[in-house]
């Protein structure tokens, strides 16, 4: 899963909570995106820029369905992939709000299959060589992808096909490929973990606590792993460069099963198995900057916000810059931690596999939601797509 392009978030812009209308039709933030569609680089996008409490800008662009062309719709439903780490964070750190789970509580005092794991510490070709893990993976490990966890299960043929019951069971009988805390490594695994820890301790399905929780109040109708046929009508279809890296060929989510209706054959991945709109995430993420407040109603403490869009990676995550580092199931800026000042210390978001992403920046109250469905763009880089966008935000928005 790539990494959130924040870089426009720390550029000397004046972006302030005053945002300005855009003065003309070529000044949207969609049209930056047109080009790209018509050289048949991007099949299309819906595109949001928000304030902490308004939409400033929704709009579509391009075509849903690229064959039949069928216009992109600003409701266009997208698998958002790796967006859904942040959701799971924010739904665990609810129950830390409410003292019955603690951030460094050891994994093992909820999933006893974690206990007495062992950590790699050689590994070759016809030698694998383990030791006693030096202490047990705790909570706030495995939501900053620092616990040393497999990334995925060997049985998760899908990522989709395993109870997280199940699921949670092979990755705790998995040694550890480091010894924890000694290393950053993506890893879909402890999030999944951290989802596991939600029913054990809430007593609910971990998908049922998502909606009653999250999802029903914040008015997010249209986030599930389920999505129904009405849904599925919206779908974006899923793209990537076709034969000699020239135009657009359509694919299957080969990361999912089929059909994704079926909830008895799919089941609930925390890590990436959520479906959204540009509305509802939207909602999600002008409720986290807003300090875990939205509509007058509080969803998380502040402390439990902060906690999540601080670095707790500190220098084990670089770009070779280092001005990257990773929370508690959010990007974050390297330097943005304190368990004081401001409730998000700096730019933070997260991004998912078919290249969506999602930011918050507190200081110049901006929010914005890119959704494609993109695994690799013809031609160029996803990254100059989304940068597009989002320096076409600040011209739109911006003083």
């Amino acid at each position: 899963m790539k990494r959130p392009l924040i870089s426009f978030l720390t550029a000397a812009g004046l972006l302030t909570p005053g945002l300005v209308p855009a003065r003309s039709a070529d000044d949207r933030p969609a049209a930056a995106l047109q080009p790209f569609v018509d050289r048949h680089q991007l099949a299309g996008a819906v595109v949001l820029v928000a304030a902490p409490d308004r939409v400033l800008s929704l709009e579509a662009v391009g075509y849903s369905d690229v064959a039949s062309a069928v216009p992109m719709k600003t409701d266009a439903l997208f698998w958002v992939a790796s967006m859904s780490k942040p959701i799971t964070a924010t739904a665990l750190m609810m129950l830390v709000d409410e003292g019955k789970v603690a951030l460094d509580d050891r994994v093992e005092k909820y999933l006893p299959e974690f206990r007495n794991q062992m950590v790699v510490v050689e590994r070759r070709r016809d030698r694998l060589v383990l030791q006693a893990c030096p202490h047990p993976i705790t909570i706030r490990e495995i939501l900053s992808h620092t616990s040393g966890l497999v990334t995925r299960s060997p049985l998760e043929s899908e990522l989709d096909v395993l109870p997280l019951k199940i699921g949670t069971i092979t990755y705790g009988l998995s040694p550890l490929q480091f010894s924890p805390g000694t290393k950053y490594e993506y890893c879909n695994a402890g999030i999944n973990t951290a989802g596991r820890i939600i029913e054990v301790v809430s007593g609910v399905p971990y998908e049922e606590f998502l909606q009653k929780r999250l999802f029903d109040p914040l008015g997010m109708k249209d986030t599930t792993f389920w999505p129904d046929e009405a849904q599925l009508a919206r779908l974006a279809k899923s793209y990537g460069p076709g034969p000699k890296n020239q135009g657009l060929e359509e694919i299957r989510i080969t990361q999912l099963s089929y059909p994704l209706t079926d909830r008895a054959k799919r089941h609930p991945y925390p890590a990436g198995g959520l479906f959204s709109t540009a509305s509802d995430l939207a909602r999600f993420c002008q409720m986290i900057g807003r300090g875990g407040t939205l509509d007058g109603r509080r969803y998380v403490s502040e402390q439990a916000v902060r906690a999540m869009t601080s670095t707790q990676t500190g220098k084990l995550l670089t770009n070779g810059r280092g001005e990257y580092g990773y929370g508690l199931g959010w990007w974050t800026s390297r330097y943005a931690k304190g368990s004081n000042g401001p409730v998000i210390p700096g730019p933070c978001g997260h991004g998912g596999a078919y290249a969506t992403n999602m930011s918050i920046d507190p200081e110049r109250g901006l929010i914005t939601v890119y959704l494609v469905q993109h695994a690799g763009f013809p031609g160029i880089g996803g990254g100059k797509v989304q940068e597009a966008f989002h320096q076409a935000a600040i011209r739109a928005f911006g003083k």
